[in-house]
């Protein structure tokens, strides 16, 4: 065995995959992102230590570590190279944290509140090296499977899991200047937890805390946004394509975009998003430009032919990339997390600002995409939008008009039987509403499922960080229909999973109570048998069955 990775949908025959990612990444990048966890363990202990002794949250820091968790996400980061660099960053820092610590113990910092505590000693803490062959070695030593309870190590990697989806998350809003110290806090503190032994239980509750922390970096990005890019609206998105030159962004940061979209202002290049990037069309200060031409192509999944079609330069902000095809190989580009090997990364400046002139400068030498599609999509509904048609919406339930909301929301992903997801968006009734966010919309986006009086069958808020949103309406209905739990409402869930982030949501909503949760189009890899049984008896967790069967149980309130 060469690595052992199950943290996405697609591990290796449902266990792992052990000689090469599912997703297309070495052995050796799978290793180098082991060591890279295990290092941010190592800051992890430190943080925590220096703020329960009464330190302050350093938010540079604070930002490094949740960058460094994004990379690790499936589908961010495959190039050795930038894991090495970002090891070594991590190994730094810790050097800088411990001798932080050091002066304070000594009385030589600017506290003494540290002064009678023990300087933490914990492997992850003291290992250190700069000898890449070192290094190298210690990436073997230091993955999934050094935790051997298989029990243990299912809850301490469903956590780190649930970190790796809040970081990203917290990352991008920081990007837009928005902190929140206690996500950071809870970040460390976590860290902590998965590095030290702990009973099953006592780790069940870190996990459903996470999914509580998740919430609140689901929140603090939803702010972010809005009040960045302004208020997201419902908006009517192309799907086609115009006569100029063109760029394409895919990945997740509004920054990006927004930074692409001034420079390709007055240029004649227009500006194209992919996958979940489509939210960038709700916001009106980003489609106020006029040259925010459309949306293009597929989910993430389908890269090598919509990349390969499209013509002109293609940018990745950060997950979700495949392993780049030679058909674009030449025009495709990295920011943020994101990074494979032998494509141009473009780092951001000290305003973590982007400079794109050379992907302009390209597209104007380049013709303009392959029309793929012609259709118009409707999204936008975030919370706020729906809080406005909320007594519209409670009155069509009262009247019987809408009987079952079913969330259909998460991740698409390359499994076959994902087609499951647009059958039973089929197969559902006309009083049904389908709650969607993420690039689970894609299956099923582009049916004309019709409207109930006015309010549209398929309701998409945005991205997986919008998941946010649909939490907010279950909020709002329990509240306008005196509900105890959001189990009393007429709402199903039907979640697709295929990476860290959707791990996150799906913990929230466990968080929150919720019960009966259909999780596709395969259970985790990452649940042992027992951890299994443990979510099936206190949430009623189950897999995915046929469409046919699942949309008559759901539209039964089973």
């Amino acid at each position: 065995m060469h690595m052992f990775c199950y943290q996405c949908q697609e591990t290796g025959e449902g266990k792992g995959c052990t000689h090469t990612g599912e997703c297309g990444k070495s052995e050796e990048v799978a290793n180098l992102q082991d060591l890279l966890i295990y290092a941010l363990k190592g800051i992890g202990v430190l943080n925590d230590a220096l703020f329960n002794a009464g330190g302050t949250i350093d938010r540079k820091i604070g930002m490094f570590v949740c960058n460094a968790l994004f990379m690790t996400v499936t589908n961010t980061n495959f190039d050795p190279d930038r894991l090495h660099s970002v090891i070594a960053r991590a190994l730094a820092i810790k050097r800088e944290i411990r001798a932080r610590y050091t002066d304070r113990l000594t009385g030589q910092g600017d506290s003494s509140a540290t002064r009678n505590n023990t300087l933490p000693e914990d492997e992850q803490v003291v290992w250190d090296s700069t000898d890449p062959a070192e290094i190298v070695k210690k990436a073997y030593q230091v993955g999934v499977l050094s935790t051997t309870n298989e029990d243990t190590r299912s809850l301490r990697e469903m956590i780190t899991y649930a970190l790796k989806g809040m970081s990203a998350y917290t990352y991008h809003a920081n990007l837009l200047g928005y902190f929140d110290d206690a996500i950071l806090a809870f970040i460390y503190r976590a860290l902590t937890a998965v590095s030290r032994e702990h009973t099953l239980g006592e780790l069940v509750t870190l996990a459903l805390e996470a999914g509580k922390v998740t919430i609140d970096a689901m929140a603090l990005l939803d702010t972010a946004n809005n009040e960045t890019f302004g208020q997201s609206a419902v908006s009517h998105v192309s799907l086609g394509v115009r006569k100029n030159p063109g760029v394409l962004i895919s990945g997740h940061d509004l920054k990006d975009i927004e930074d692409l979209l001034m420079q390709t202002e007055g240029t004649g290049v227009d500006v194209y998003t992919h996958s979940e990037m489509i939210a960038a069309h709700y916001y009106p200060k980003l489609k106020r430009f006029a040259h925010l031409a459309g949306n293009y192509g597929n989910a993430w999944w389908n890269q090598d032919e919509d990349f390969g079609t499209f013509n002109g330069p293609i940018i990745v902000t950060s997950n979700c990339i495949t392993p780049v095809h030679p058909s674009y190989a030449g025009r495709i580009f990295t920011t943020g997390p994101a990074a494979f090997p032998g494509v141009r990364h473009i780092q951001r400046d000290e305003n973590e600002r982007i400079d794109f002139g050379g992907v302009i400068a390209l597209a104007k030498r380049l013709p303009p995409p392959r029309q793929l599609d012609d259709q118009i999509f409707t999204g936008g509904f975030g919370w706020r939008q729906l809080a406005e048609a909320a007594p519209k919406i409670i009155d069509l339930v009262r009247a019987g008009k809408i009987r079952r909301f079913i969330v259909i929301a998460g991740c698409d992903g390359r499994d076959r039987s994902r087609i499951y997801y647009r059958e039973v968006a089929e197969r559902l009734p006309v009083d049904s509403i389908i709650l969607t966010a993420g690039c689970a919309k894609y299956p099923f986006m582009k049916l004309n499922l019709g409207d109930i009086d006015g309010i549209p069958r398929i309701i998409d808020a945005g991205q997986c960080n919008d998941c946010y949103s649909l939490v907010k309406i279950a909020m709002l209905l329990m509240e306008a229909f005196a509900a105890k739990s959001i189990n009393d409402l007429p709402i199903s869930f039907d979640i697709a999973w295929y990476d860290q982030k959707a791990v996150a949501v799906l913990l929230s909503l466990l968080h929150l109570g919720v019960a009966g949760i259909r999780l596709g189009p395969t259970l985790p890899g990452f649940l042992s048998p027992i951890v299994r049984t443990m979510l099936v008896e206190k949430f009623a967790l189950r897999p995915i069955g046929t469409s046919e069967a699942d949309a008559h149980a759901m539209m039964a309130g089973n």
